[in-house]
């Protein structure tokens, strides 16, 4: 995808982004390739689809839920930053932790996140069920968000203690999730699960894919 191919679907989206943002957004695809290169950060048949499938994919959570201004958020396995880096670059008021068990992964997030530039940001490389143990985390986050980590059942369960009382955990899934979100369901009762099939107008690539967002909220 070219790069004004990739603004347009983003403003027919009411995903709005300045020249500032857009060459941020630029800057952090070139990273990735440069860095996906020395570490798998993400598959390297998507090497040509950084912008739509990666970014683009993150960023669809801003059409769908409201991310208010100063919320602290927390990126769960972000890999080399995704979705926070995107999230953080479109919505620059949020308040952004990273965190990562693997640490060569940990390491070139920071590296990215200083490059470019990137106030306001904490990246960890720790185990999330840790941060629990850790005072300053415990009931810390708005919003919680994973791509691609784990079933919801453990992502909620990992989340639970480092989340707000009225704050919401934010999953990018794919697929049929009915099994994952009834096994869920029975773990957690009290929490509703609300799935959002991702539907961009002039782009139907995660239409066609059944890439969905999943909302966990307490009741």
């Amino acid at each position: 995808m070219e790069v004004q191919e990739f603004i347009k679907i983003c403003n027919a989206n009411g995903i709005s982004l300045d020249n500032e943002q857009i060459s941020s957004i630029e800057r952090y695809c070139d990273e990735l390739k440069y860095w996906n290169e020395k570490v798998n950060l993400i598959s390297r048949k998507d090497i040509d689809h950084i912008l739509d499938r990666h970014i683009l994919h993150s960023l669809t959570i801003l059409k769908y839920v409201p991310i208010f201004d100063n919320a602290n958020c927390l990126d769960i396995g972000t890999g080399g930053g995704l979705p926070g880096i995107p999230l953080k670059i479109a919505k620059t008021t949020i308040n952004l932790s990273m965190i990562d068990s693997i640490a060569k992964k940990v390491n070139i997030t920071r590296q990215i996140v200083e490059k470019l530039g990137i106030g306001n940001v904490r990246v960890i490389n720790d185990r999330t069920e840790n941060l629990a143990l850790k005072k300053e985390y415990l009931h810390n986050y708005d919003f919680i968000f994973a791509r691609g980590v784990a079933s919801a059942d453990k992502i909620t369960e990992w989340s639970l203690p480092l989340l707000k009382r009225k704050g919401k955990i934010i999953l990018l899934k794919g697929g049929d999730l009915s099994e994952e979100i009834k096994i869920a369901k029975q773990i957690m009762p009290t929490f509703s699960f609300k799935e959002i099939q991702i539907d961009l107008i002039d782009f139907n690539y995660f239409l066609k894919e059944e890439k969905k967002i999943l909302v966990i909220s307490p009741k």
